[in-house]
């Protein structure tokens, strides 16, 4: 079956059986990640609610089961992705209670905010969506190896347009600050993490791809003041192009689908938007595609060497 834009969670889910599957989804107390969690469990899934504020991770889950007409298995954890001990503490105790993973959805997130660090010194929209799912990735991979065939999903955007990474400045030591550049670099990190994750570890069974979810109103865009709102309204009218709104439902749905789709085995690394592969293309008046910088292996790899630096891995 063919999907598209206005494809919903339940559309790509109809008729597919995830029991006995296990998915570890962050950002899970809101917006995309509890429309995530909800269609997954749905289905049959696992899923271990990885949140920030438990008390809001508890009444996520509530909610997911009360749309579920079976009772799902949900699990709730905490974690801070702008904490790498946090990280740790929950890897190591996810670990210990799982052997396996059969999909991680790097789900949360942090858009156009002030300029900011994370505890360990990061520039925030780079450390929280960038490095923390990078670390979450490697310390999961055991669990995610012994389940093969296995899937990570990473959520980028179509922001990832306004900047490629700058591997020689990721903390704007030197760079004058700018929310929406900032979080096109972040954006781009998280595509380029899934070619890079895909490149090492697809030969042991597990896959990554990215995500453009697409344009939704969550709590993601909570930093978005007036002012952001009109330079970003500037940017896309610069550029000569429209904009169109998703449900949450619909915006949750590529997800899902990066998850589950069998026809995308052969697709491992891909940058994914409505339900399908995204071209390369440097031509900004479009609003789908992928640039190609955010999708370059070399670029990938070398933004892995930056990353395993910054978070002592390796």
């Amino acid at each position: 079956m063919t999907f598209g834009f206005d494809s919903t969670t339940d559309d790509v889910l109809d008729g597919v059986d995830l029991s006995g599957l296990h998915a570890v989804v962050t950002g899970a107390s809101t917006g995309l990640g509890e429309e995530t969690t909800r269609a997954l469990a749905a289905h049959g899934a696992s899923i271990t609610m990885a949140v920030r504020d438990l008390e809001r991770g508890r009444a996520a889950a509530a909610r997911v089961r009360e749309a579920c007409a079976t009772e799902p298995v949900l699990e709730i954890r905490e974690l801070d992705l702008g904490s790498l001990a946090s990280v740790r503490a929950f890897a190591s105790g996810f670990l210990a209670e799982h052997e396996r993973l059969d999909l991680l959805i790097n789900n949360a997130g942090v858009m156009a905010c002030p300029y900011g660090t994370t505890s360990d010194g990061f520039e925030l929209q780079f450390g929280t969506n960038h490095l923390g799912h990078f670390l979450l990735a490697n310390l999961l991979l055991p669990a995610l190896v012994a389940a093969a065939p296995s899937r990570v999903v990473s959520l980028s955007s179509r922001g990832h347009a306004f900047s490629d990474v700058d591997l020689d400045d990721p903390g704007f030591e030197h760079t004058p600050y700018d929310e929406f550049g900032a979080y096109g670099r972040a954006k781009t990190a998280n595509a380029l993490f899934a070619v890079g994750f895909d490149q090492r570890f697809a030969s042991q069974g597990v896959h990554a791809y990215s995500v453009h979810p697409g344009g939704i109103i969550t709590e993601l865009g909570r930093h978005m003041t007036p002012e952001i709102i009109n330079s970003l309204t500037d940017r896309l009218a610069s550029s000569g192009r429209s904009f169109n709104w998703k449900t949450i439902p619909q915006g949750a749905a590529t997800s899902v689908w990066a998850a589950t789709a069998p026809e995308l085995l052969q697709h491992g690394g891909a940058y994914l938007e409505d339900c399908g592969v995204a071209e390369a293309t440097d031509d900004e008046t479009l609003n789908n595609g992928v640039r190609p910088y955010a999708i370059d292996p070399d670029r990938a790899d070398a933004l892995w060497q930056l990353s395993e630096r910054m978070v002592g891995l390796g």
